[in-house]
């Protein structure tokens, strides 16, 4: 499969193909369960309004080829594509809800 790219030769966010619109990247962005997942949801919306990778690369201080490896990456799996997934590095310390970091305090008493 090739790149998608408009009539000026930019890079294109096929949203036809997932049967969406380039507003749904800007609602799901704003809902966004991970900030780093609305960013490249906002970032597809911004590219879907005509800016290119370069521009929104500059404007989000992020490398512009990061910025089209997620309009790859939506272009061939779809918006499951751009949800942040921590990848790595040690578990927390304490755990994030509040009902487990209170049973581990009680059980440490």
């Amino acid at each position: 499969m090739g790149v998608a790219e408009n009539e000026t030769g930019m890079l294109k966010v096929e949203c036809d193909r997932w049967n969406q619109s380039s507003s749904i990247f800007r609602e799901e962005a704003l809902k966004a369960n991970h900030a780093r997942t609305g960013e490249r949801l906002m970032a597809l919306y911004e590219i879907c309004k005509g800016k290119s990778a370069t521009k929104v690369g500059t404007d989000t201080g992020r490398n512009p080829q990061t910025v089209m490896e997620w309009v790859h990456r939506y272009n061939l799996s779809g918006m499951e594509a751009l949800q942040y997934q921590h990848t790595g590095g040690h578990p927390p310390f304490f755990p994030r809800d509040r009902e487990s970091f209170a049973n581990l305090r009680i059980a440490k008493l």
